[in-house]
């Protein structure tokens, strides 16, 4: 029978890994009839399928996943079945090992003893001490290095006409005698590149650096990458390394080079050594994990997977991924990218947007970013948490997490940037603040702005449900942003319901500024927690008389973002409240449009405005009247609403209202022809107290409209007695 396991197969793979799973279902004894016979042996073709993960399907493979890829498939008949896996192999009994590496070198003649120049000694103590914060990427170099030397022989031969034999790279470990061997079939070193290259820093620079870096505390983090020292590295690791090679070059000897880093090394010739280098590491007690196979295997994975020539294992083969990056984007199916996405994300979904760009200027730029199908968890949209884009260097990893080469808004892409041009410090692990880091920064920003704008012209209903899931991200890249023409060119991503359009029905700021009248200058816009509370704002009612569109803005962010783009193509952003205050200079163009007999006269309104005055105190600043209002009694009006309510907002301003209006300076503008006014008036003779429950009321309902009151409970008593009067004249 089929294990759980399986119905996780079924569920989450393609649909040829179902395919699969069905035919085994069928080859399966009913569970209510007992089989007269043996299962029949499923057809090799279906063997061979469970052993390629459905979840990758063919060249690609995932990451190690939790639980399901450890897990195993049974079906009758006793089949041996491997665990699951992501990787096509072969079973136990059938694979075959391909592994170079023996012990067929022999030492010829006598040994020559070398000293390293003084130079070389002060960089094998660097990197001994500080260069590399991790130990494990030795590896990492060395295969850097294997890899260089099989291109430049791949050159070599290709450039002369010559058929090259397999260009590869070996590792394997011993356990027992604590050793690790890498060896690669490349160009190979001659007696004088050896001692060069092992023996003295190979280029002329680096000695005026070193002689720079004398007494300061943090050397390694202060050297420039201008010279190789991947080699040295193997010394953090080994107390002695051994390296055999035989130049690529007609009749040329073989060499052993021989050191444990103190100071000397041996030279000698050799025999028995197969063209190429090979580096024979005897490790340290404390570093004797480097000798275990699965800790190796783990490092070769994690930096060094993409790299574009064989490497073998203890005769396995490791690296079989494709670098996407550097492929052409045509020549890239959609399966791949979803296998893909799937490995450098550590994701089981689908990519929502594929962006592959490629560029040779101004920037040396291989990329490739994904957009994740499922919504940001709260984690995701913490600014804790780091990039997700790893950088490559010639398809070796240098860093897994690249905070550098992008902005933090952009934390939710997952993928890859691979660039020739990005300067890395020696240890190829830290990057070093430069304008060239700026400036590829900025490429990308500018690239990744102009795919979501692409998208958002084509498919406008996707880009939605993506802005919905993502616009957060958005809105902090403009927040945090310095400079404004980047802040603008993020802006071109905002959406926003208008006045003038049908609910649901979005605008961008750009298509807002092709609606304005001939003549606007202002883009205005409104906060409101849903469209109906908006749209029966006093605030947008005192904006009808101008007929002027209004954006309105439904997150709670919305509002600090626009504070902070400020202005748009040369277009100002204003919300309607400052719209209004703004405007009062020009109040004598708003007419009032209702008839003198519906409103109070000049002396009533100026005898309320002075009672009103005297009760509220130093709750206002001031109270005027205004013609804007109609359906509203009153609204409060303050100079900057927006950044006044984000100060209240992230302050946590508390204590009295005096204590607010002291911050605020709130003015209230009340409409003379309401009937809550003309009511008022009546009852500040007639009726004093309930005058007085009246006007607070007004008060705190104008407060609650503008958003600068966030707790209504305390008018929850004034309410109740307001009702109880209501009643009582009932």
């Amino acid at each position: 029978a089929l294990t759980s396991h399986g119905d996780k197969m079924a569920q989450s793979g393609a649909s040829r890994g179902r395919g699969i799973l069905a035919s085994l279902r069928r080859l399966v004894p009913s569970p209510e009839a007992p089989a007269l016979a043996p299962a029949p042996r499923p057809p090799r073709h279906l063997l061979r399928g469970l052993r390629t993960c459905t979840a990758t399907g063919r060249t690609l493979q995932c990451p190690p996943l939790p639980g399901a890829h450890r897990q195993c498939v049974t079906v009758p008949g006793s089949l041996p079945w491997r665990p699951y896996s992501t990787q096509s192999a072969q079973s136990p009994e059938e694979e075959s090992l391909h592994n170079i590496i023996t012990d067929s070198e022999k030492l010829k003649g006598s040994l020559s003893k070398h000293e390293f120049q003084a130079e070389t000694k002060q960089l094998l103590d660097i990197v001994a001490r500080s260069l590399y914060s991790e130990k494990e990427v030795f590896i990492r170099e060395l295969i850097s290095n294997g890899s260089d030397a099989l291109e430049k022989l791949r050159h070599r031969l290709v450039s002369s006409g010559n058929p090259h034999g397999p260009l590869e790279i070996h590792l394997q470990t011993d356990v027992d005698k604590r050793t690790l061997t890498v060896q690669d079939t490349g160009l190979g070193m001659t007696r004088e590149e050896l001692i060069q290259n092992l023996g003295t820093i190979a280029h002329s620079g680096s000695k005026a650096f070193l002689q720079a870096l004398q007494g300061q505390a943090e050397a390694g983090s202060s050297i420039i990458g201008q010279f190789g020292v991947g080699f040295y590295s193997a010394f953090m690791v080994a107390d002695r390394v051994e390296v055999f090679t035989q130049a690529a070059e007609p009749s040329s000897p073989a060499h052993h080079w021989v050191s444990d880093g103190s100071g000397m090394f041996e030279v000698a010739e050799a025999s028995g050594v197969t063209q190429g280098t090979k580096i024979v590491m005897h490790l340290k007690e404390d570093c004797k994990e480097f000798a275990n196979e699965d800790r190796v295997k783990e490092v070769v994975t994690k930096y060094s997977n993409f790299v574009s020539f064989p490497i073998y294992l203890n005769g396995r083969r490791l690296n079989t991924l494709q670098a996407l990056w550097m492929m052409d984007p045509k020549e890239i199916s959609e399966w791949q990218h979803e296998e893909f996405y799937r490995y450098v994300a550590k994701a089981y979904d689908k990519p929502r947007y594929v962006l592959h760009y490629r560029a040779d200027a101004p920037l040396n730029i291989r990329s490739v970013f994904y957009v994740p199908d499922t919504k940001p968890s709260m984690f995701d949209v913490s600014r804790e948490m780091g990039s997700s884009v790893a950088l490559y260097s010639r398809k070796v990893l240098i860093q897994t997490k690249a905070s550098d080469i992008l902005p933090k808004w952009l934390r939710f892409l997952r993928g890859v940037v691979d660039s020739e041009d990005i300067p890395l410090n020696l240890s190829r692990e830290l990057l070093q603040e430069s304008a060239l880091i700026r400036k590829l920064r900025e490429v990308l920003q500018q690239r990744v702005i102009k795919f979501l704008l692409d998208q958002g012209k084509k498919d406008p209903e996707k880009f939605l449900k993506f802005y919905d899931d993502y616009g957060l991200f958005v809105r902090e890249g403009i927040v945090t942003a310095t400079d404004q023409n980047v802040k603008e060119e993020i802006g071109k991503l905002l959406r926003f319901e208008s006045s003038a359009l049908p609910a649901g029905e979005v605008s961008s700021l750009a298509e807002y500024g092709g609606r304005m009248k001939a003549g606007s200058r202002n883009i205005y816009y409104l906060c409101a927690p849903t469209r109906q509370l908006a749209l029966h704002s006093p605030y947008f009612e005192a904006m009808k008389q101008k007929e002027m569109e209004v954006l309105l803005c439904y997150d709670q962010f919305d509002e600090l973002t626009l504070l902070h783009l400020r202005e748009f193509d040369k277009k100002k952003l204003i919300s309607v409240e400052t719209g209004i205050v703004v405007d009062h200079y020009k109040e004598e163009k708003y007419e009032d449009s209702k008839a003198a007999t519906e409103r109070l006269s000049d002396a009533e309104a100026e005898g309320l405005v002075a009672w009103m005055r005297n009760g509220l105190g130093e709750r206002v600043a001031n109270i005027k009247l205004t013609p804007r209002l109609d359906t509203h009694p009153a609204m409060v009006t303050v100079l900057e609403m927006g950044a006044a309510r984000h100060f209240l907002r992230t302050q946590q301003l508390a204590g009295s209202s005096e204590e607010r209006a002291q911050v605020l300076q709130p003015t209230l503008e009340i409409n003379s022809s309401h009937v809550l006014i003309k009511k008022l008036n009546e009852l500040r003779d007639g009726d004093p107290e309930l005058a007085r429950l009246l006007l607070d009321q007004i008060y705190d309902n104008a407060m609650i409209a503008a958003g600068l009151n966030d707790d209504p409970r305390p008018m929850i008593g004034r309410l109740n007695q307001l009702l109880s009067r209501a009643l009582e004249r009932s």
